[in-house]
Order: structure tokens, then sequence, then C-alpha cells
């Protein structure tokens, strides 16, 4: 049997279509069966028909393609440039390593994709841009979008990266990205702390007078520490979103409720 049309290789304008498909609609068909499964075969589907010609060739590959699939969008250009590098190369005799590829992958990957593009990356930027804009200052959206455009970019960087690294990615990739989640890390902690006396700003304004004394509980809080109440306003929903069948929602009307009567009483200003 035909494996794959050996006069085919795979041109940088197949790589962008592999791209571009993954980029618009690589959560458009997520499912609780295959989760992003539909996504990676649509997105590696001009590759496929440029290497199988024989149709039932194009079927098992299709097939293979279709089985589950699930890690972080932007990541997910890696396992793709690799398994159309491995494809190119083997055709359907690749079909335990290209599944190996992405059985393997996709965990790790997944873990060190959320890190730092949906947690460290969205929160910080996505912070400033928001602090920026609560001053008044449009520059808060340009940030926000010009971030946006850049993973574009780095997705394409990852699809090339993962092409002309094939089976080697897991060897030569795997302690960099460590090294550089570590590092997102401490720069994202850094970031959001310095962030919340900024953005979380309660006060108490509770002033007890006896005679002439004057004692503002405010000022005797920040002789304690500054932003005191914001810092314990953050733990407490930190606090909150560690306990059991408690969501972020759940934990957002939690704190307009006691913002509510706490402002009602006094306490909180």
């Amino acid at each position: 049997m035909k494996m794959s049309d050996t006069t085919a290789k795979i041109t940088e304008k197949d790589l962008r279509s592999v791209y571009r498909r993954w980029l618009l609609a690589g959560q458009t068909g997520w499912n609780y069966e295959r989760m992003q499964g539909l996504c990676y075969c649509y997105a590696m589907m001009p590759v496929l028909r440029k290497l199988y010609k024989d149709e039932e060739d194009l079927k098992k590959a299709t097939k293979l393609h279709l089985q589950f699939f699930n890690t972080e969008p932007d990541v997910a250009h890696l396992i793709l440039g690799a398994n159309v590098a491995i494809e190119e190369a083997q055709g359907l005799e690749a079909e335990e390593a290209v599944t190996a590829i992405k059985t393997g992958l996709m965990g790790p990957l997944a873990g060190i994709g959320d890190t730092i593009f949906g947690v460290i990356t969205s929160t910080v930027f996505g912070s400033i841009a928001a602090y920026m804009a609560l001053n008044g200052s449009s520059a808060g959206i340009w940030i926000w979008l010009a971030w946006s455009v850049a993973r574009w970019f780095i997705r394409w960087e990852f699809t090339k990266l993962g092409y002309n690294q094939g089976t080697k990615l897991v060897t030569v990739m795997g302690g960099k990205l460590q090294s550089i989640t570590e590092a997102a890390s401490i720069l994202g902690l850094t970031v959001i702390g310095a962030l919340i006396p900024t953005v979380v700003t309660p006060s108490v304004p509770i002033v007890f007078q006896s005679g002439d004394v004057t004692m503002e509980v405010q000022g005797i809080l920040d002789q304690i520490m500054p932003s005191l109440v914001p810092a314990i306003m953050v733990f407490f929903v930190y606090w909150l979103l560690g306990r059991k069948k408690m969501t972020s929602t759940k934990a957002i009307w939690i704190l307009l409720a006691l913002s509510i009567i706490l402002g009602a009483l006094g306490v909180l200003a």
C-alpha cells in the first residue's frame, strides 16, 4: 500500500495553513468526548491531503487525528509542527510515533502553557491594562491588544520550531521550557503583588474618640502594615477559591454581599 507521496514536500505555505486553522478554530469544535480532537484534525487536513493521495490512506490518517487531544492552544502549535514533520518523513508508518508525541506532550505542555499564557501573562497584561483604564488612560486597551497580536507571532514561531525539531522536541525543549515557566511564575507573582494595593483599595473609616483624643483605625492599620486590608481581602479570596465546590462566580457574589453589608455598617469604605 502506498503510505505517502514521497514527492510531496511540506512548504511554508502548507505550514501556515496548519497554523491559521488552529489559530482560528483551535477551540471551536471542542467537545466532551474528544475535546480538541476534531479541531486538531481540521488543522492537519491541508498536510494530510497533500501527503496522502490514496483515499484509503487519507481516511486512515484522518481517523488517527480525530483521536482525543487536549492541551493549551498556544503551545499546541509545537505539537502540530512536530506532527507535520513526522508525517512528511514517514507517512502512515509513523502512526505510533504520532500518537506517542500527541499523548506524551499534550499533558506537560498544557501545564506549561496554562501557567505562562493562561494565567501569568494574561493576568499581568490584563491587570496593567485595567489599572491604566481605571485611571483614564486609553493606553490600557492598546497594551492588551498588542499582547494579543504578539501571541499570534509566538504561535507561528512555535509551529516552525515544532516542525524544525520534529521528534527532538521533547529532549531539546524540555529543560528550557521548565526554566521559562519558573522565571515567568516569579515575574507574575511580583507584578500581581505590586498591583494589589493599587487596584484593591478598601479602607476602614471607623474613628474612635475619647474626649480630645481621636484614633483612626485605618491609620493604626497603616502603621502595622501599609495596604493591610487589601492584602487580607486578596488572601480571603485565595482561601475561598481553595474550598470544595467553590467557584470564581460564587466568590464574586460573596465579596459583593460582604462589601454591601460591611459598607452599610460603616466597617469598610
